[in-house]
């Protein structure tokens, strides 16, 4: 566990890609509802980020919680669907789409991860950060609709990412 600790603070120092233009406003969505937002989420595509390498598969879990903020259960999973890796922790909301994620096991690290836009249906869902070291495609089912995916990628370019740099993820 100390080893693993060390090597997450580590990669924490280490510098990240920024795959958006950070010059370039950014909007979260305005509308947002947390409680129709919980459940499962499918990652369709993403940005390279550290804590994700090697992940083939991954969902994000979302519940809620009494003081209303949300649970979050993130699963990495291997090319044939086995568990690789899990990590618990709970999303504040701090604004309209605005959330600050913290995990359990990870001191001192707070991440701001705003939603971006959700269709009017929440079964996809764009996820970015301000500092644009990170962005997701969420779905609730592992494969999504080409117009759902065009849209959340125009949605990235809308707000500055470079989609040259997302990686889609194959279910």
């Amino acid at each position: 566990m100390r080893i693993l600790f060390a090597i997450l603070l580590l990669a924490s120092c280490a510098p990240m890609a920024i795959y958006r233009d950070v010059d370039a406003p950014i909007s979260s969505k305005a509308l947002f509802e947390p409680a129709r937002y919980i459940g499962v989420w499918h990652e369709v595509a993403r940005y390279p980020v550290p804590f994700e390498k090697d992940c083939a598969r991954a969902t994000a879990e979302y519940g809620l919680l009494d003081n209303g903020s949300l649970s979050v259960l993130n699963i990495c999973r291997n090319a044939d669907g086995t568990e690789r890796s899990r990590i618990n922790g709970s999303a504040e909301v701090v604004g309209p789409g605005r959330l600050v994620v913290r995990f359990d096991g990870v001191p001192f690290v707070a991440a701001d991860y705003w939603v971006l836009w959700v269709d009017e249906g929440y079964r996809t869902a764009v996820v970015g950060a301000p500092n644009g070291k990170s962005g997701w495609i969420l779905n609730r089912d592992p494969e999504i609709p080409a117009d759902r995916l065009r849209a959340a990628r125009d949605v990235l370019e809308f707000n500055g990412y470079d989609l040259s740099q997302l990686m889609e993820v194959s279910p």
